[in-house]
């Protein structure tokens, strides 16, 4: 068996694209069962689904040999592409292909959070968790893919439990998240709104959103491009035009435009602060030049942090970072390394099956003789003298016919193979002949 994972992300996609391949958690068990029925035809397949706001995989796991594999993945990305609406040419372009030992890295690093836009976040393990169920439900989920995600989820806990990859500011987006955090008890009761509509807004709801706060809103200055951000986070959109009128309805603030003049001045803020009755806000002004009047940050009842403020606490915390990082990604080696171990393993199934089956029907046949021979009458140790050679001559037969067909250029080759498996490595001395001392009556016939 192999595994296959087929996926798009927020780091080789963007919103508008990944937007086009996003499923509902109620649409993954039917879409599996359809996905399922095209890919069989192109190879017995297990698939699974994993579609979160940030990324949309396909987890397969197909037959052995190459050919169905390729199959597999042609028949995934056809399939995906007619979803999405686009060419294959346009989706592989925002695609990655992984098999085997990647494939797996990459599930084992998704669940631990190392390949999230917002690094540690634990909510992708639950996604993942979902997805599992799904395919479960779905009955697309064979053994391979859940041995898959379960040495995942493993692996993913003993990052979270073993390392601190969660437990540091990784970026000035996430460390405003931290400082807001400092200043309300529960950022789960806040009300949260985002001036801009870039990419680094976008970054920094994503933040927020996995705290996940009482209100978004996202201010932007084209209402069409605030709303899709906007839905993408499940926020409220708002006129640019409307903010100094509901600025005191926030206590989070979060800027980033292109403006080259500041878009909240000191007046608006000390209108809002009356109207909050001088309950504190907190204000992150991402943006160079400054979007917020450097003179609000005097004011009383404001938290005000600018993006030196915020990368002066990132590179603080950078040593710490880079050490959970790097005590993850050792973690995360040695679950793959054990998964390949027992996916190369997976591919011998058969052939072992194969030798019990063989070697349980000789022992069947030479039972049932022996058997015959006792109800005769014969003697017991000359029975058990004939069966134990039956046993014997049925078990190298096969190797000795082996050694007597090779070419004299791959006999040497042979017989250190048949060495390894019958004389522990010994090979016996120059000049001895063990053929024909060894060789089953039949072979002498």
């Amino acid at each position: 068996m192999t595994v296959l994972t087929l996926g798009l992300n927020h780091t080789t996609a963007a919103v508008d694209l990944r937007g086009r391949f996003a499923f509902a958690v109620d649409q993954l068990a039917p879409t599996l069962k359809t996905l399922h029925q095209r890919l069989t035809g192109a190879t017995q397949a297990e698939v699974a689904l994993l579609s979160t706001c940030n990324r949309t995989e396909l987890y397969c796991a197909a037959g052995h040999p190459a050919e169905p594999v390729h199959a597999l993945q042609h028949a995934a990305v056809d399939w995906l592409s007619g979803i999405g609406g686009v060419s294959h040419d346009e989706l592989m372009r925002h695609t990655y292909v992984l098999e085997g030992g990647q494939a797996a890295r990459h599930a084992f690093r998704v669940a631990s959070g190392l390949d999230s836009m917002v690094l540690g976040e634990p909510q992708i393990l639950g996604q993942m968790k979902q997805a599992v169920r799904e395919a479960d439900t779905a009955g697309t989920l064979g053994t391979t893919l859940h041995q898959l995600f379960q040495r995942s989820f493993a692996v993913a806990k003993e990052v979270r439990t073993s390392t601190e990859i969660g437990a540091h500011s990784i970026s000035m987006a996430a460390a405003a998240v931290r400082l807001a955090a400092q200043l309300f008890e529960d950022l789960r009761k806040t009300r949260v709104l985002f001036v801009g509509a870039g990419e680094m807004i976008e970054l920094t709801a994503t933040h927020f959103a996995a705290r996940t706060p009482r209100v978004m809103a996202v201010a932007n200055r084209t209402l069409e491009r605030g709303e899709k951000l906007a839905t993408h986070l499940g926020a409220q959109a708002m006129r640019l035009a409307d903010l100094p009128d509901r600025l005191h309805e926030f206590d989070i603030v979060v800027s980033c435009t292109a403006s080259t003049l500041p878009i909240i001045g000191l007046g608006a803020v000390e209108r809002a602060l009356k109207a909050r009755k001088r309950r504190p806000m907190f204000m992150v002004d991402l943006a160079v030049p400054r979007d917020i009047e450097s003179e609000v940050g005097q004011l009383g009842d404001v938290y005000l942090y600018t993006v030196d403020d915020l990368s002066a606490l990132v590179q603080t915390a950078g040593e710490k970072r880079q050490a959970a990082v790097a005590q993850a990604e050792a973690i995360i080696e040695t679950g793959v390394q054990g998964f390949v171990h027992w996916l190369d393993q997976r591919t011998t199934v058969p052939l072992i099956q194969a030798l019990h089956a063989q070697a349980d029907a000789w022992r069947t046949a030479e039972l049932a003789r022996a058997r015959k021979q006792l109800a005769k009458g014969a003697d017991l140790e000359q029975v058990l003298d004939v069966l134990s050679k039956g046993l014997t001559q049925k078990m190298l037969h096969g190797a000795m016919a082996e050694l007597h067909s090779a070419s004299p250029h791959h006999r040497p080759q042979v017989a250190a193979t048949l060495s390894r498996l019958f004389l522990r490595g010994e090979l016996p001395r120059a000049g001895v002949q063990p053929d024909d001392r060894h060789q089953p009556d039949e072979d002498k016939a």
